[in-house]
């Protein structure tokens, strides 16, 4: 990145590629959402999902790749080619490839550097400038971004060292109380896609980011607060939670 360009990147996004990962199976969700994709699903009478494309728009972004898998075409006749502002561009996988496996096959879509991913099974508040201005000044391959959950027993949990550098991750244990969590969030240079196998099933939680320790992946802890709608009980808790914490559009 040049200093004209990083300098331009430290307040807009509106040269920032957005991925959303938006092909998951749902199983966990097929009880309550059935005959649908995951982000599909319908909080407050519209489709998860929105609510990401809400948050980039107002961001500044200006592309979205949707990597989809299951179900993928339901997605692309529900939103077309744009939505408020966003210019919408689908991948989507014949086969199961993962997280990392579905980002990596869109990578010819993704043209910006870094590019900016989210899972689309959950929702976080950040401030996108703040986020990539540590990304760009810490010269970061990849960032994460981290959020606080009062319990931490139902995810893996993610160490950091003092300058941010992210040490290790814990997986689910029987550890409780409070800490930091990957909030399904990330800024990714081109040289950590390139590192992801080509037409592999594979996971960026699991298998990719842990071989980025020491290697230039750093955490960014948002102090907004976090939603995923992966199992029931947190789905149920999404139309208050998103009432709560952000401005619904209702276009």
């Amino acid at each position: 990145i040049t200093g004209h360009n990083r300098l331009t990147l430290l307040n807009n996004l509106s040269k920032i590629t957005a991925a959303i990962l938006a092909g998951g199976l749902g199983t966990r969700l097929r009880a309550v959402v059935s005959g649908r994709p995951k982000i599909l699903a319908e909080v407050n009478s519209r489709p998860f999902i929105a609510y990401l494309l809400d948050q980039l728009s107002q961001a500044g972004v200006k592309i979205v790749v949707l990597c989809t898998g299951y179900l993928g075409e339901q997605v692309k006749a529900t939103f077309g080619e744009y939505y408020k502002g966003l210019t919408l561009l689908y991948s989507q996988e014949r086969t199961t490839l993962g997280t990392g496996g579905a980002l990596r096959l869109a990578f010819p879509l993704l043209k910006s550097e870094p590019v900016l991913v989210l899972n689309g099974d959950s929702f976080c508040q950040v401030d996108f400038i703040n986020f990539l201005n540590q990304h760009v000044t810490k010269k970061a391959t990849a960032s994460m971004l981290l959020s606080e959950v009062p319990d931490v027993s139902r995810y893996g949990s993610v160490q950091l060292s003092i300058n941010g550098e992210i040490t290790s991750f814990e997986e689910k244990s029987k550890k409780t109380g409070p800490r930091l969590i990957n909030a399904g969030m990330y800024l990714l240079n081109n040289t950590f896609l390139k590192s992801i196998p080509v037409d592999t099933n594979i996971s960026l939680e699991r298998e990719t980011f842990p071989l980025w320790i020491n290697k230039g992946l750093y955490g960014f802890h948002s102090k907004g607060n976090f939603l995923d709608i992966g199992i029931p009980q947190d789905y149920a808790a999404a139309g208050h939670f998103l009432k709560s914490n952000i401005r619904v559009s209702t276009n």
